[in-house]
């Protein structure tokens, strides 16, 4: 698991992006979320825990959870 801080949010379009601790940034999309997060309620800045998972543009956060 890679943690992070969530860089930006496009809360319009249900996306933002994670600044990982590995330097990468990565996608993710709302659905992505623990349900313990609420999407609308994030201002950018929270740690995450995720985990990367493969698709059609390239990698991007999955599992997003709070990170303790």
């Amino acid at each position: 698991m890679l943690t992070g801080s969530i860089k930006k949010l496009v809360h319009e379009r249900g996306f933002g992006f994670i600044n990982a601790d590995d330097g990468q940034e990565y996608f993710f999309h709302r659905t992505a979320l623990d349900s313990s997060i609420d999407f609308d309620r994030l201002s950018g800045g929270e740690r995450v825990g995720f985990e990367v998972e493969r698709s059609d543009k390239g990698p991007r956060a999955a599992q997003v959870r709070l990170a303790a």
